[in-house]
């Protein structure tokens, strides 16, 4: 009888430290995603402040390319009133787009692109945009990690039971734009 209730105590300390081992582990990555996910959103806020400069820097020069200031400050506002991952990733999709309509427009003034303020702006947006990649990297290595592990089993019964729940992957949808980014040298 004392077996038994030595092989119960032991069978029964091996199930609690799987469960709060498993847990902590959800917790730790789930607190990965999160982390990542707010440093995106860091990012994406930095770009969103440079972008009024760098309009307003171009609008001396072109005041006349109304069309495209426009469509910039509309995805400018889209990113800022972004909710989750799905959102933002189309409010990237058309942010990219009007910055590449800005860009455009500031190839054709040879003293804009001399312009010392502009070419900092654009530098000082080129390396936000590594940031930004970098960033989704670190959160869609994240997901993938916590995704596998909330998929796996046994730890997919006690995610079930703790409700952990799989995350999105911050996709963009334009993958011609992805293989071929955006130019922003001049």
């Amino acid at each position: 009888m004392m077996i038994a209730l030595i092989v119960l105590g032991v069978i029964l300390l091996v199930v609690v430290m799987f469960l709060v081992g498993t847990y902590n582990s959800l917790v730790k990555l789930k607190n990965r995603v999160e982390e990542a996910w707010s440093d995106i959103t860091v990012q994406l806020k930095r770009r969103t402040d440079l972008i009024p400069n760098l309009v307003n820097s171009v609008k001396g020069y072109a005041a006349h390319e109304s069309g495209v200031f426009e469509k910039v400050t509309e995805a400018r506002s889209a990113i800022m009133n972004a909710k989750g991952v799905a959102e933002t990733a189309e409010a990237e999709n058309m942010l990219e787009g009007a910055l590449k309509s800005l860009f455009a427009v500031a190839e054709a003034y040879p003293d804009l692109k001399a312009n010392q303020n502009f070419l900092q702006l654009q530098q000082e947006l080129v390396d936000t945009e590594d940031k930004i990649q970098a960033s989704r990297r670190f959160y869609n290595g994240g997901v993938r990690d916590l995704n596998t592990k909330i998929e796996t089993f046994p730890v997919n019964l006690v995610a079930g039971m703790f409700n952990f729940s799989k995350r999105e992957f911050f996709e963009v949808e334009d993958r011609a734009s992805v293989e071929n980014p955006v130019e922003v040298q001049f």
